[in-house]
């Protein structure tokens, strides 16, 4: 009972403060007497600071004022790409103070030379947190590919790293800091999710980098599969007839809609180094006639896989995220026309298909705020003192 009260005082702070105790204490129906000695606890675990006693205008002793803490505890998340390595921490207002991206390519590399390099990076990221005043409590990992349900720190595969059964553990140099892994693709949804405003509690989100993954959330909460494998929407076959996939299988959605495919049908198959997203959309941008009818075929298979989530899934939402929400403006006129022509056995607006707001940086974000998020739910995870 006293961790969930906890939580409940620390979510009343969270999103309304900064409050007084008295303030708190009518928000959360708890006794004042009950909300100071849960506050001073959230105090000693470093969860929330009280300012200096200031005056309020009503009756009675001045008002000290409460906010979720922006030293002190914060998450880690880290991130493999194919093209780069990341970090980020934040804290638990839920803000990004450190933010690190590192250009490198990742395929086919020896495992255990990228994860030494991303451990170095890590730690990198936690040395500058800790001068901001920040304390790392958790550590979480992005990874383009499979992390079933079940033993901790398995990566099943990542075939566009090349990657089969890794256990970080096997590799990571410092066996106190070995992150947890996660899919990229729900890490972008969930950060999707923390973020938004007002949120929408099912949706499906679906991202593209080397390949496309995508995640849902339903009724507000991540649906990982019975195993851990759902999301594989860049293997729905759209055309089964079609090209051999690195999969097995044939006609993938990856064959149309991944980046790879995009690159190679707008003639950029041997683009050289650099971003390729950034150049698809400056060359999009400039009515690159090749480049416009390359997008325009993606989004048409891409608007054919999300017909059969939309119709199995009934969602409120279908955000586009990662390299999608950095090309949407060409995407989405296929993708809506696809969906219009398609879902018809149910109601479908067009307004319900739109780009994420944070783009590429989803999955680095999302697993920075996942220890924050386990704190907000349990502060008893933090030490007190």
């Amino acid at each position: 009972m006293r961790r969930q009260n906890l939580a409940v005082v620390l979510g009343a702070v969270a999103a309304h403060g900064p409050l007084s105790r008295a303030d708190v204490s009518g928000r959360v129906g708890l006794t004042r007497a009950a909300v100071s000695s849960l506050v001073d606890e959230l105090i000693g675990r470093g969860a929330v600071t009280e300012a200096a006693a200031t005056a309020s205008g009503r009756v009675g002793r001045p008002g000290r004022a409460l906010t979720v803490s922006g030293a002190g505890p914060a998450g880690l998340g880290l991130e493999i790409g194919v093209t780069h390595l990341g970090a980020c921490v934040a804290d638990l207002r839920g803000e990004p103070r450190v933010w690190r991206r590192v250009e490198q390519a990742n395929a086919d590399r020896p495992v255990g030379k990228v994860l030494a390099e991303l451990a170095a990076l890590a730690a990198e990221a936690e040395a500058e947190a800790a001068a901001l005043g920040l304390r790392v409590e958790g550590r979480v990992l992005a990874v383009p590919g499979v992390v079933p349900n079940g033993p901790r720190g398995l990566i099943e595969r990542a075939p566009n790293l090349g990657w089969h059964g890794v256990r970080l553990t096997d590799h990571w140099p410092e066996p106190d800091t070995v992150p947890e892994p996660e899919n990229e693709a729900n890490l972008g949804a969930l950060a999707e999710y923390w973020n938004a405003g007002n949120p929408v509690e099912t949706f499906v989100h679906v991202s593209a980098g080397a390949g496309i993954g995508a995640a849902l959330v339903i009724d507000g909460r991540l649906f990982r599969g019975a195993r851990g494998f759902a999301g594989e929407l860049g293997h729905i076959p759209v055309h089964p007839d079609g090209p051999g996939c690195a999969c097995g299988a044939r006609g993938c959605l990856e064959q149309y809609a991944g980046e790879a495919a995009v690159l190679r049908e707008a003639g950029l198959a041997q683009h050289g180094p650099g971003d390729a997203v950034a150049l698809l959309a400056e060359r999009a941008g400039a009515g690159h006639a090749g480049t416009l009818a390359a997008l325009d075929r993606a989004g048409g298979a891409l608007g054919l896989a999300l017909t059969a989530a939309v119709d199995l899934i009934d969602p409120d939402a279908l955000v586009l995220g990662g390299a999608y929400a950095d090309l949407a403006d060409w995407l989405l006129p296929s993708v809506r026309a696809e969906l219009a022509d398609r879902v018809t056995v149910r109601p479908w607006a067009p307004e319900a298909l739109r780009p994420s707001a944070l783009g590429r940086r989803g999955p680095l974000l999302g697993a920075a705020l996942t220890t924050v998020r386990r704190i907000m739910a349990d502060p008893t995870l933090l030490p007190v003192g």
